[in-house]
């Protein structure tokens, strides 16, 4: 059995020093918002409020400045994303952008496609989508049936992706598809692509998918025969699966893995003051405890991405943790305080606590299934 190590973060004054900063910006910027505005998180999109962060250069922070990039610390990031997320704050537009189509454009990407497309991600002004899941394979993504087939001059794409966030927005999808045959080796003949979504005439149609809060942010993309350049094509043909892999570590070890439900939590402590009762107090306090872990952690993988490590398996650890707790706290809650809620109640714990409870079954889907995180943790740890 392997150990698996999380180191001590690494101290930052310069990323406590940039903290006031960004509670003074957030606390101009999104005062008029309601709790239950402030609960959809990083779901949150707001095209201007995203402008905003990129002319403040807290959008592509570590990136190079020749990209529009400010080569800040992966550590102030993260005081940056989690102050927002705390907040609250709707950063969905530049989200995945940021997170990670921008560091994968970085170490993959041709000086075309970074000199034209990293400026504006950084600027606020250029959304990301990822085409990874479809229909009936869930998160093991070497099953993907997508495929990319050679003809003159590019590819012709025909399949379907699911769950795709924000396609009906994006400008850009990072489209993982099946470009060779698997042999023996199942993640082998994979391939990423570059899709602008902007430039798309023929052979692409965008459904959407209303959740159960009657939301639409997830869509079904379908891909008829649609035509790609061979210049599409992110990295190199066949280097999907590394590529892809290298890309969830950053999707899964950061902040969102456990303040999905944190104004809930903050709202939930507002409402049994001034007096908790034992039984609340303890609750609360475990609460507590389980943000301050999960936050140490997460800290080093961002210290660990810093020194230019692979902390995949320490990714998947964080995400597995951090969604069943944030699956937890709308049930603690609705323990501790008998009440209904309701999406449309003036009483903030009540709007924000059925808002939580629509949302949280996707928190242990989006980023990889908790069965699929598991065994990576399992090979990590030389179990299986």
């Amino acid at each position: 059995m392997h150990a698996l190590s999380f180191a001590t973060p690494p101290h930052s004054p310069q990323a406590e020093s940039l903290r006031g900063e960004v509670r003074a910006f957030l606390g101009s910027e999104i005062a008029d918002r309601t709790p239950r505005e402030r609960g959809r998180s990083w779901g949150g999109f707001d095209a201007e409020f995203s402008r905003k962060m990129g002319a403040r250069g807290w959008i592509g922070m570590t990136w190079p400045k020749r990209y529009g990039g400010h080569e800040r610390s992966a550590l102030e990031r993260y005081v940056v994303l989690e102050e927002m997320l705390a907040a609250g704050a709707p950063v969905g537009g530049h989200w995945v952008a940021d997170r990670q189509s921008g560091p994968l454009l970085l170490r993959v990407g041709t000086d075309k496609q970074k000199d034209d497309i990293l400026p504006r991600i950084a600027a606020g002004e250029c959304y990301f989508c990822i085409g990874m899941s479809e229909p009936d394979s869930g998160s093991d993504l070497a099953s993907v049936r997508t495929r990319a087939s050679a003809v003159q001059g590019g590819f012709l794409v025909n399949g379907t992706k699911v769950w795709t966030s924000n396609a009906h927005r994006a400008h850009y999808m990072i489209l993982l598809c099946r470009t060779g045959d698997k042999g023996e080796e199942r993640h082998a003949g994979l391939t990423q692509f570059l899709v602008d979504l902007k430039n798309i005439d023929t052979g692409l149609e965008i459904r959407p998918i209303v959740d159960l809060s009657g939301e639409h942010h997830f869509n079904e993309v379908v891909f008829t025969d649609m035509f790609l350049p061979e210049d599409a094509v992110l990295g190199s043909l066949g280097s999907g699966w590394a590529q892809v892999t290298s890309e969830l570590a950053f999707e899964r070890s950061g902040p969102e893995r456990f303040l999905s439900s944190f104004t809930l939590l903050v709202e939930l402590t507002r409402a049994l003051r001034p007096a908790p009762s034992e039984r609340a107090a303890i609750a609360l306090g475990r609460m507590v405890a389980h943000v301050l872990t999960l936050r140490r952690l997460s800290r080093s993988v961002a210290g660990m991405l810093q020194a230019g490590q692979n902390p995949a398996v320490q990714a998947a650890l964080v995400k597995d943790v951090g969604t069943a707790f944030e699956q937890e706290i709308p049930e603690i809650a609705r323990m501790l305080i008998a009440a209904e809620p309701d999406r449309e109640s003036t009483q903030n714990f009540l709007a924000v606590l059925a808002h939580t409870i629509l949302h949280a079954p996707s928190f242990t889907l989006r980023g990889g299934t908790r069965e699929i995180l598991r065994g990576m943790i399992a090979r990590g740890l030389g179990l299986r």
